[in-house]
């Protein structure tokens, strides 16, 4: 039974009431609205020895027509196919997802590419909803399938629509543990802060071009992390704590990292950075955000001056996933509880480690292998990506006074 037209109060409780006078077992119910234009539906079952069906039947739809609704019945027998979002499949194969569209705003040419693959790939659509508030900027929805889903060939030709129709489209399995995540593990140059620190040091020591030099030789592979750090920091020799201090203040924290701190806090998370920079950034930011651990690499200091060596162990991208793993068992937090966010190759090992690893703003090979991929300017979107909606962020960072 379905009920359609301009929503108003009291609709559900009119419509129940009837339901109870005749005796009915309901089954499913679902309720959606939007601008004030209502959709509500019920599956339910009727025993023809207590009930008579075709009175009930007139008076639902006098009362629908008392209420100016539009009221629809059909009859859905015993060994009838099930639906694609019947819960009920005898098979029990039906799998739960969630997809998440994030864009300034969604188009409804992106909407028409997500959906006609889903169509495609045979894939129900359950419910969908607006997460925003202001713009139709974020869309989440729920979709299920019966047979097995090729997961690989989806999230393929989602990327691909990513790319071409400037959306994100965040796929992920629905279930306990996505609504259960307790740890955060973010990187910290070019995801928590907007600049690589090396290359701050680098400008304040004036060789920015030869440091550059160095990173290049490193991304085409002919070095591994921890060789380039290395020769990058033997540049730096001389530079002393003031030095630092400017460098630390022109650090501009990413657009949206404070609100997602906050409400992270708020709501209970564990915050970690995870860093192949430096301790003298890091620690003022977990002292400054509130966070609660911070591990980067260790500048040596002797005479008040850089000597252009790092202390070990090296922070690279071993040592970040093992370090994910200390703080998670150090916590009593399942692995599958974890979100890690980072851009470059440095983090795949610590996204792969986590339940859930994002790449924000990455470099394509990162956006490859990572669960999700975001190119939102703002990290507050990474909320979005555990249902919380623009309302719910909002709430919960106007009742947070200050980093917790």
């Amino acid at each position: 039974m379905k009920l359609s037209g301009k929503d108003s109060p009291g609709i559900t409780a009119e419509v129940t009431q009837i339901l109870a006078l005749h005796k009915i077992n309901i089954l499913d119910m679902g309720q959606a609205v939007i601008q004030r234009l209502l959709s509500l539906s019920f599956l339910f079952e009727a025993d023809s020895t207590l009930c008579d069906i075709e009175k009930m039947k007139v008076e639902l739809f006098s009362k629908a027509e008392d209420l100016g609704l539009k009221l629809e019945f059909e009859v859905i027998h015993p060994d009838s196919p099930p639906s694609a979002s019947s819960k009920y499949h005898p098979s029990g194969r039906l799998k739960h997802y969630v997809l998440t569209l994030l864009a300034d705003p969604v188009s409804a040419r992106a909407l028409h590419e997500v959906t006609k693959i889903l169509a495609r790939l045979r894939v129900n659509i359950d419910f969908i909803k607006r997460l925003s508030e202001g713009s139709f900027s974020c869309v989440e929805m729920g979709i299920s399938s019966f047979e097995r889903l090729d997961e690989f060939t989806l999230r393929k030709d989602l990327l691909l629509i990513s790319k071409t129709f400037e959306v994100d489209v965040a796929l992920q399995a629905e279930g306990l543990y996505r609504r259960a995540k307790r740890l955060v593990v973010l990187d910290m140059d070019s995801t928590l802060i907007q600049s690589e620190v090396i290359d701050e040091l680098a400008k304040e020591k004036g060789v920015y071009k030869e440091v550059s030099a160095i990173t290049h030789r490193a991304m085409m592979g002919e070095m591994n992390f921890s060789e380039s750090l290395h020769l990058r920091c033997q540049t730096l020799q001389g530079l002393n704590g003031s030095d630092l201090e400017r460098v630390y203040k022109r650090i501009q924290l990413t657009p949206g990292a404070e609100p997602l701190i906050q409400v992270l806090k708020k709501l209970g998370y564990k915050i970690a950075v995870i860093s192949g920079g430096f301790t003298f950034v890091a620690e003022k930011l977990k002292h400054k955000l509130g966070l609660d651990y911070a591990y980067a690499n260790v500048l040596e200091i002797q005479g008040g001056m850089l000597t252009g060596r790092v202390l070990p162990p090296i922070i690279d991208a071993q040592r970040k996933a093992d370090l994910l793993e200390v703080i998670a068992q150090q916590e009593k937090i399942e692995l599958d509880q974890v979100i890690a966010v980072g851009d470059g190759a440095n983090d795949l090992l610590m996204l792969e480690k986590a339940g859930l690893g994002i790449a924000f703003n990455a470099k394509m090979i990162v956006r490859e292998k990572a669960d999700l991929a975001i190119s939102q300017k703002n990290m507050k979107s990474i909320l979005y990506l555990l249902g919380l909606s623009e309302r719910e962020v909002s709430e919960a960072f106007l009742n947070t006074q200050g980093p917790v």
